[in-house]
């Protein structure tokens, strides 16, 4: 078995030298030296990635089965009143002191709130949580919040050693879970577990290439348009297994291909929860969302549910979009969040 302790790292090119290049003053520097040897010490990191990866008979030593005393029959800890509250499809979420919401470091971050919520949805404490496209580490704070253990992959090394440096900042873990951050294309996240040990899959995926053009800030009002970003590309990365680099529907069936190698790991009637949003490009839209359902469907999927992320409390200083002759809705007061489940 790969033996990682509490919030680890793996390098897939066991690259265990490489330098963390990144502005460290972004994020909050740790004094707590005690915290720090912990953190050390708890972390395993291993130098041969690449031949554990090409061994599939070894997978993560982590814990799947729920800790907590409620009912089997129940799918997450909440009670009946929380329930209620949790039935409203429109969802308006905030962020917190703890969200990275600097662009420079990541393009597109979600709050820390989202994937809370599907935890709190679709989980019980103890349980497994899997994000296939990690980012900077959202979905794995927020499985530490809750007591759940929990696993993300992303392709970008830089975002590896970020989500590790930001677990290096929170209190001690003392529900004993893991959260592990791992360098790798989601591709080959079967190599990894188990099968029937997944609880949950939560992500915020790149949304096809709306971000591989040069920004013109059409949204926002034209005398704060030429903002720093303003004119410049803000891609996650140039690797052609981005799929921030794809067109819609080749994103689409990309991530398909993906989450049928997940399907089998999930529990069954696991839920797998997409953010996900349309694109408009050259006056047309493209129904990014419906692109990915019938995707999903088509691997094994059911969708069980459709939830509005209302943004609107986190859009200001909006420009005229389309006036007067060309109504355009502004994408950016809302996203879609699709509910699936392995049936």
């Amino acid at each position: 078995m790969i033996e990682l302790n509490r919030s680890e790292l793996y390098f897939k090119d066991g690259d265990v030298d490489k330098e963390i290049n990144m502005n460290q003053s972004k994020i909050k520097k740790n004094t707590n030296s005690t915290k720090t040897a912990n953190y050390a010490k708890n972390r395993t990191i291993f130098e041969d990635g690449q031949n554990i990866n090409k061994d599939h008979t070894k997978k993560l030593d982590i814990n799947f089965k729920k800790t907590c005393s409620c009912p089997d029959s129940h799918i997450n800890c909440l009670t009946a009143k929380e329930w209620v509250r949790n039935q409203v499809a429109i969802w308006e979420l905030y962020y917190e002191k703890r969200d990275i919401r600097d662009k420079d470091i990541h393009p597109a971050v979600f709050p820390i709130a989202l994937p809370k919520k599907c935890i709190e949805l679709f989980t019980h404490k103890g349980e497994l949580v899997l994000d296939p496209f990690l980012g900077i580490g959202t979905t794995l704070i927020a499985a530490q919040d809750l007591g759940r253990n929990a696993v993300g992959f992303d392709l970008n090394q830089k975002y590896i050693d970020f989500t590790t440096k930001r677990l290096s900042q929170l209190e001690f873990n003392f529900d004993n879970t893991k959260q592990i951050a791992i360098c790798d294309d989601a591709i080959n996240i079967p190599k990894y577990f188990n099968e029937n040990t997944i609880s949950l899959s939560v992500t915020s995926p790149p949304y096809a290439n709306i971000l591989n053009h040069k920004r013109l800030n059409k949204s926002i009002r034209s005398d704060l348009r030429r903002n720093k970003y303003f004119n410049k590309v803000q891609q996650y990365s140039n690797n052609p297994r981005d799929l921030g680099t794809m067109r819609p529907k080749k994103y689409a069936e990309a991530i398909a291909e993906i989450y049928k190698g997940i399907l089998p790991l999930l529990k069954p009637r696991a839920h797998c929860v997409i953010n996900i949003n349309d694109l408009w490009e050259n006056n047309h839209r493209y129904p990014t969302h419906s692109y990915v359902i019938e995707a999903m469907e088509k691997v094994g999927y059911e969708l069980r549910n459709i939830i509005i992320w209302d943004k609107r409390n986190l859009v200001n200083k909006v420009g005229i979009f389309g006036w007067p002759s060309n109504y355009i809705t502004l994408s950016t007061t809302f996203e879609y969040i699709l509910d699936f489940w392995r049936p």
